[in-house]
C-alpha cells in the first residue's frame, strides 16, 4: 500500500513540473503575467542546494530561497524522502530503471543492485561544488538535478515537440538544444545499465540529502532471526543500500522507496524510529573516506581560478557577452547564476540564449543576449521574475527605463551600445537605400538617425541617401537593429557590451 501511494506522488510531482514547465512558456509567450502562473521556478526555492550554494556563492541569501527548509527539515527526521516520493528527475530515472528491471535476471538484478563505492562520486561533486561556491563560483547549477532538468526539457526536448496547438504561439529555437538534449538522453539511458544512474553516481542534492539523513531518527530495522537470504528485498532497490539482512545498511543511500520492506515474505523489514543501535552497527554513512573528502575539497578550490583563469572578465571580456537587463555585476553574476535556464526560457523573442564559450568556461550555460536571434522587449522583465537566485535583479518596467512613462523621468538601464560596420552597412558600404534598422529601434524617441549625403554608386553617378547613426546618448543596446538587418549572416549594424549599466537598478 505504501509502494502504491508513493508510485501515485513520484507521477503527480512529475506531472505537474511537466505541465508547469510547458505551461508557463505558453504564458510567457502570450504575455500573461507570471507573478499569477505559479511557474515551475517554485521548485528552485525547494531547493536545499540551490539554498546553500546561493549563500556561499553569493554571501547571501535569496529571502524566497528559504522556503527550501520544508525539504531540509524533515530529511533530519525521515531521511531521504525527497529522492524516492518528490524529485522529478529522480522518477523519470527511476521508470527507466524500471524497463531494465524486466530485463534482467534474477541474480544479475539482484548483484547490480548492492551497493557500490563508486556511490560516493556524489560526495565528492558535493564537496568540490560547496567549496568553489565559497569561493564565489557556482559551478554545482551545472549538475543540480532542477537545473538539469529544466535547462534539458525546457531548452531542448519540449522546443523539439513544440506545435502552436499543443505547446507555445510559435516554436522557440536554442542553439545548444542539440547538445542539451544528447547530453540528458545520455545520462537518463545510463539507467538502462544501472537503476537510477544519476541519483546514485552524481546528484549532489541527493548526496547533501543523504548527508542531512545520516542523522534521521526513521530508518530500517532488521530483523536477522528471521530472514532466510532471499534476496527479495534487493530486487527493486532503488539506492542501492544494501537492506539484506547480515548486511550493513547504508542509510545515506536509501530513497525510502519502501520496495524492499513490500518485497519481504517473512516480514524481517521494517521502518521504524529508532530506539537504540544493534550490535554489531547495521547503519553506515556517506562512507567517503577523508583522503577522497580532502581531494574533493582541494578540487573545489582549485578549479575556481582554473577557470577564472579561461573566463571572459575584465579586459579579456568578449564584447560581444551581453548579460539580460538587470543583470548583477559579471563575477556576482556568476557567483548566483545556477544555470537553470529559467530566463532562456521565459525571453518571448528568444533573445537570451544558454552560452558555450562566449563566457568561457566560468559561464558557461550562463544567459547571454543574442541579438540575430532575438532582440529584448523594451516593456519585458520577465527574466527579471524568473529567476530563482537573484542573479537577475527582479524589476519593473519603469526601472528597466526603456519606455515613456508620462511624467516619470528616468534612467534607462543599458545591456550595450549598437554600432555600425560601414564596411557591411548597405548604405554605407553600397550606396543602397535602407533604413530597417530605424523603422525597428523600439527606443523612444528612436536612438537611430539618419543623415542625407551625396554618395558615388558602382557607376560612378552621385547619389542622395539617407545613412543611419547612433544616438549614444538614447541607444539601450536591445538588439533589435541587429535583429532586423537584412545582411543576417554578418550584420551591418551589432551590439556590444559597451557601456553597459544593467545592474544599476533605479527606485
Amino acid at each position: 500500500m505504501t509502494t502504491r501511494i508513493r508510485r501515485i506522488s513520484q507521477i503527480a510531482f512529475f506531472f505537474l513540473f511537466v505541465w508547469l514547465l510547458a505551461r508557463a512558456k505558453m504564458n510567457y509567450s502570450s504575455g500573461a503575467d507570471t507573478r499569477t502562473l505559479h511557474p515551475v521556478n517554485y521548485f528552485f526555492k525547494l531547493d536545499p542546494l540551490v539554498s546553500l550554494v546561493n549563500l556561499l556563492a553569493g554571501h547571501a541569501l535569496y529571502l524566497t530561497l528559504t522556503w527550501s527548509l520544508v525539504i531540509l527539515i524533515p530529511t533530519f527526521f525521515l531521511g531521504r524522502f525527497f529522492c524516492g516520493w518528490i524529485c522529478p528527475l529522480g522518477s523519470l530515472n527511476q521508470f527507466l530503471g524500471g524497463i531494465r528491471s524486466k530485463s534482467m535476471g534474477r541474480k544479475a538484478l539482484i548483484e547490480a543492485n548492492r551497493y557500490k563505492k563508486w556511490q560516493t562520486a556524489k560526495y565528492f561533486l558535493l564537496i568540490a561544488g560547496l567549496l568553489a561556491a565559497l569561493f564565489r563560483g557556482s559551478i554545482v547549477g551545472w549538475i543540480d538535478p532542477f537545473s538539469l532538468l529544466v535547462r534539458s526539457m525546457g531548452v531542448s526536448i519540449l522546443p523539439a515537440a513544440a506545435s502552436k496547438k499543443y505547446y507555445v504561439v510559435y516554436q522557440p529555437h536554442y542553439w545548444p538544444s542539440v547538445m542539451m538534449g544528447a547530453v540528458f538522453l545520455a545520462l537518463l539511458l545510463m539507467n538502462l545499465r544501472v537503476t537510477r544512474f544519476w541519483c546514485r553516481a552524481l546528484c549532489p542534492l541527493g548526496a547533501l540529502l543523504g548527508v542531512a539523513a545520516r542523522w534521521s531518527f526513521l530508518g530500517l530495522h532488521k530483523d536477522t532471526t528471521t530472514c532466510n537470504q532471499c534476496s527479495r528485498c534487493m530486487i527493486n532497490c532503488q539506492g542501492g543500500d544494501d537492506p539484506i539482512g547480515g548486511a550493513p545498511w547504508h542509510k545515506a543511500e536509501c530513497h525510502l522507496c519502501m520496495n524492499c520492506v513490500e518485497a519481504c515474505p517473512h516480514g524481517s523489514l521494517e521502518f521504524r524510529f529508532f530506539r537504540k543501535l544493534q550490535t554489531p552497527p547495521e547503519v553506515v554513512g556517506t562512507n567517503l573516506s577523508r583522503r577522497r573528502a580532502l581531494i574533493a575539497a582541494v578540487t573545489g578550490l582549485a578549479v575556481v581560478p582554473l577557470l577564472r583563469a579561461q573566463s571572459a572578465l575584465g579586459k579579456s571580456r568578449n564584447e560581444r557577452l551581453i548579460r539580460p537587463p538587470g543583470a548583477l555585476d559579471e563575477t556576482d553574476f556568476l557567483s548566483r547564476c545556477i544555470r537553470c535556464g529559467e530566463c532562456v526560457r521565459a525571453c518571448p523573442n528568444n533573445a537570451l540564449q544558454l552560452a558555450f564559450t562566449e563566457a568561457g568556461l566560468m559561464g558557461l550555460w550562463s544567459p547571454v543576449v543574442t541579438p540575430k536571434i532575438g532582440y529584448c522587449e523594451p516593456s519585458c522583465v520577465l527574466c527579471s521574475e524568473v529567476c530563482p537566485t537573484g542573479a537577475i535583479q527582479e524589476m519593473t518596467p519603469r526601472q528597466k527605463g526603456w519606455i515613456a512613462v508620462e511624467g516619470i523621468a528616468s534612467t534607462p538601464l543599458l545591456i550595450g551600445t549598437a554600432v555600425y560596420d560601414q564596411r557591411l552597412c548597405l548604405p554605407w558600404a553600397k550606396a543602397t537605400d535602407c533604413v530597417v534598422c530605424l523603422e525597428w529601434c523600439p527606443v523612444a524617441p528612436k536612438a537611430i538617425y539618419v543623415k542625407d549625403a551625396m554618395v558615388m554608386d558602382a557607376e560612378g553617378k552621385p547619389r542622395m541617401l539617407k545613412q543611419p547613426h547612433i544616438d549614444l546618448n538614447r541607444c539601450v543596446g536591445c538588439g533589435a537593429c541587429e535583429f532586423a538587418c537584412p545582411l543576417q549572416e554578418q550584420p551591418g549594424v551589432y551590439v556590444t557590451s559597451s557601456g553597459e549599466s544593467r545592474s544599476r537598478l533605479r527606485s
